[in-house]
């Protein structure tokens, strides 16, 4: 299934690989593919107080051609791309998961394939979102991503890793059919009028992307499990701590 998205089509496939996860879907943006998975546990790990969910994300050489050599023939610990990037898919999706669930639950991202040209990791936020969305996890998506730059005075959605070297901005917009959930920039100077601009540009675009997920979800999405298990807040203390 697919969209026009910016310049390229973003194409949505699922049940071809990793059938063994309770989600798992490929995503394309131009010749950028990602393949995220989404599993849950049955049972939880006994004295459990927390929702443990873990994001991981890996750019593997092999995604860009090539083949760590020298004497470290394999890829160590996570980079710090990596890093931000999981952090990326980590902070939309965390709340959409019911309140006090304790039932593990990890997602795993990696890159596949890379063109060069477009960052696989605004790719990743929605790829997450339309594995959890089809799987049986309780998850009250979907969410999309989307990067806008700016150059010549131009707003350009999902620019290209050389438009960014020459762009003002460089604002990640994630949202939900509510409106938008996160974001996250890095710009130079700019007038706070520019920077309303580009973040209503792409909220205003990932329309499609939620329209794509909803329909995905309704062809290929799973009955949401309801044995799950959800941690008891006394309301007597919650009263307490909550501000009012």
């Amino acid at each position: 299934m697919k969209a026009k998205f910016a310049r390229n089509d973003l194409i949505l496939e699922t049940g071809k690989i990793a059938k063994q996860a309770n989600g798992s879907v490929l995503i394309q943006y131009g010749g950028t593919v990602v393949i995220v998975t989404a599993c849950m546990s049955k049972e939880t790990r006994e004295g459990q107080d927390f929702f443990p969910l873990t994001v991981e994300y890996q750019e593997k050489t092999y995604a860009a051609g090539r083949i760590p050599g020298g004497f470290f023939k394999r890829e160590g610990r996570p980079s710090e791309s990596e890093i931000l990037a999981a952090r990326l898919i980590d902070r939309p999706i965390r709340p959409l998961f019911p309140k006090g669930m304790l039932n593990d639950v990890q997602v795993m991202v990696i890159v596949v394939s890379s063109d060069g040209e477009n960052d696989p990791d605004v790719l990743a936020v929605t790829g997450a979102s339309a594995a959890l969305s089809i799987s049986d996890i309780p998850f009250a998506g979907p969410v999309a991503a989307c990067r806008v730059g700016q150059v010549d005075n131009q707003l350009i959605l999902n620019p290209t890793y050389a438009e960014l070297e020459k762009s003002s901005l460089d604002v990640v917009v994630v949202a939900n059919a509510k409106g938008i959930i996160m974001l996250e920039a890095k710009n130079k100077e700019v007038s706070e009028e520019v920077f309303l601009q580009a973040v209503k540009f792409g909220a205003e675009s990932l329309k499609e992307l939620l329209s794509l997920q909803e329909e995905f979800t309704r062809q290929f999405g799973k009955p949401k499990a309801t044995d799950i298990y959800c941690q008891k807040i006394d309301p007597a203390l919650q009263n307490k701590v909550v501000i009012k």
